[in-house]
């Protein structure tokens, strides 16, 4: 099927079509060609599609066509579920607008100073991207107003619900005009979700594209196996395996953290990610795991909505889902961009009521495989350390002028240094393991912008 042009939009301006093709968008994903015209035309859209779809790019270019960058008050507001998707959704938005001066997109979330969000909102953001909870306290204190409000976008519409921010979102809704254009993406479609789209939108297109056979290549492999194996058929697989990155899916906080653990124990590097976790440790769990400082990131859904690898070799069902739809939104995480995949799936005998109602919902016969035999656990090592710099945007600092002091005080070659993410006021720069304790010791001894910095050895 030939893919549908970004120029066959007519709404869409020149500019924007350059920078479109400047970032790599050279045709329109499933999603984007489905939804684009209903939202460039103004009306409300329901969309159901997973993750990695390119649903980002649909709501944002048609957040920023209506736009009108001269008018300093907020004129669209995305909620999210989690800081993390909040982020990559903002940091999307500003690489779409590049196009256009002076365009301010902010991001309000938990986890961050409220003060310095308050002098950030003295001069109305364009767009504002944030999650439900943090923007609720700042409409109570009058520090956002939605007066001027045309869009509103409800992100990852199911997990907000699973995070149980209805209520929330009823509320954002009551300080919001009520002639505006909402957009509800959603990864599945619960029953909670249609009755959400009935109380906050107007005759909505409804769009899905998230049918089972819209599902990219997914090799799928199934292992019966009691639950007391499970941590050494995980250990052997990676040992055979050995891949460059992997997720492991389980289903509470504490299977999570003790998978990880044992992972650990036998010299597999890997990282956990939950509910329990500071915000900080989770933003430095998810930069470690997307530089490769880890190979393997062992999640809880909840906490994986949001996750950005665009390079995942595999993914891992330590525990089956308990809804099939969830399965499915796992399963796709490895296979973005039309690039083929490896799900694996451990079953234990009391799971398999859910193995039944995946093979009702995929429609595919299970090829249930031998699990291999038990061999010396091969360490897992990762290819890149992190080290964390104290400065950050709020230092000025960019990527380039750490690259500089690595590449010309410390001596690394361009080579050695992966990927440099600028926060607020943290740097992470990823350096290959070898030369990581070089880099750390050069850099706190020296300097960037001709300031000393402190530095954090992370992995």
């Amino acid at each position: 099927m030939t893919q549908a042009s970004f120029s066959s939009l007519n709404a869409l301006p020149p500019e924007q079509l350059s920078n479109l093709e400047a970032l790599g968008y050279h045709t329109m994903t499933p999603v984007q060609a489905a939804s684009l015209p209903a939202i460039l035309a103004g009306s409300d859209v329901r969309a159901q599609a997973k993750t990695g779809s390119g649903k980002t790019a649909a709501f944002g270019l048609g957040v920023l066509a209506r736009m009108d960058a001269s008018r300093f008050s907020t004129q669209s507001l995305i909620l999210c579920p989690t800081r993390e998707l909040a982020d990559q959704v903002a940091n999307a938005l500003r690489r779409l607008a590049r196009h256009l001066p002076n365009v301010k997109v902010l991001t309000l979330c938990g986890g961050q100073p409220f003060n310095i969000q308050r002098d950030s909102l003295a001069h109305a953001p364009h767009i504002i991207v944030a999650t439900p909870g943090r923007l609720l306290e700042h409409l109570a204190k009058g520090t956002v107003k939605l007066d001027e409000l045309q869009t509103l976008v409800l992100d990852e519409a199911d997990r907000m619900l699973d995070m149980g921010f209805s209520d929330d979102i009823d509320e954002v809704i009551r300080f919001s005009p009520q002639h505006r254009q909402t957009l509800l993406f959603s990864a599945t479609w619960p029953a909670a979700i249609a009755a959400v789209s009935e109380r906050v939108q107007r005759n909505p297109v409804t769009i899905d594209i998230d049918s089972v056979e819209a599902l990219p290549a997914v090799e799928q492999r199934f292992f019966e196996v009691a639950g007391r194996e499970k941590i050494s058929l995980l250990q052997t697989l990676l040992s055979e395996r050995q891949p460059a990155s992997c997720v492991v899916f389980c289903n509470t906080r504490k299977a999570c953290q003790e998978v990880c653990d044992a992972l650990n124990a036998s010299e597999q590097s890997a990282l956990a990610l939950h509910g329990d976790m500071e915000q900080r440790d989770r933003d430095q769990t998810l930069v470690r795991f997307a530089n490769g400082s880890s190979r393997v990131l062992v999640a809880t859904d909840v906490a994986a909505r949001g996750l950005d690898i665009k390079a995942l070799e595999m993914v891992i069902n330590f525990e089956l889902a308990w809804e099939p739809q969830v399965h499915v939104h796992r399963i796709g995480r490895t296979a973005r961009a039309g690039e083929q995949g490896l799900a694996v799936s451990f079953c234990a005998p009391e799971e398999i009521s859910r193995a039944n109602a995946l093979v009702d919902m995929l429609k595919l016969d299970i090829d249930w495989q031998t699990p291999p035999a038990r061999r010396i656990v091969k360490p897992l090592e990762a290819e890149m350390a992190t080290l964390c710099i104290d400065g950050g945007k709020k230092a000025k600092m960019r990527p380039g002028d750490v690259l500089g002091a690595l590449t010309g005080d410390v001596g690394l070659s361009a080579a050695d240094i992966g990927k440099i993410d600028v926060y607020p006021v943290h740097v992470y720069v990823a350096v290959r393991q070898a030369l990581a304790r070089k880099a750390y010791k050069q850099l706190q001894q020296g300097k960037i912008k001709g300031k000393s910095c402190r530095v954090r050895f992370l992995s």
